[in-house]
């Protein structure tokens, strides 16, 4: 697979503000495992190669099991998951599937039993960045190096 366009090298401006908003996101006080499995699985949604190289490399590095890194695509029926990843999880799902039904009142309720509506915003600004990511990528066939 070839690379058609290189975004960062062509708009390096741009890159500087999504790197900022990496900063950011690294600032906050959520768990890092979970940000890590909000990108992961989002970019296997929008199946993004290059994200899911990078971002199942962090997990492992923040200490995540493969068992619940391989798990995550069916995340629902799995066991490994806590109340709160699981509902950070459904609404990465339906975040990311915005046109599919938007977000439902039952998934943004069952967020407040686990997190602060600062937090919740957090995670909503954590995967509007991975999505960007993953459509960066995606659309030019970003190649990973690790």
């Amino acid at each position: 697979m070839n690379e058609r366009i290189n975004i960062a090298s062509l708009e390096p401006k741009s890159f500087e503000v999504l790197l900022q908003m990496e900063k950011y996101i690294a600032s906050t006080g959520l768990d890092h495992k979970l940000k890590e499995l909000i990108k992961i699985r989002a970019s296997q949604i929008n199946k993004c190669a290059y994200c899911l190289e990078m971002h199942t490399e962090d997990a492992r590095k923040e200490g995540e099991t493969e068992q619940r890194i391989y798990a995550l695509s069916a995340w629902e029926e799995s066991p490994y998951f806590t109340g709160a990843e699981r509902a950070a999880l459904a609404l990465t799902e339906e975040v990311t599937k915005l046109s599919e039904h938007g977000v439902r009142e039952n998934t943004f309720q069952d967020m407040r039993k686990y997190f602060t509506d600062h937090q919740i915003a957090q995670i909503i600004i954590v995967i509007g960045q991975i999505n960007f990511w993953n459509r960066i990528n995606v659309s030019t066939k970003q190649l990973f190096h690790p």
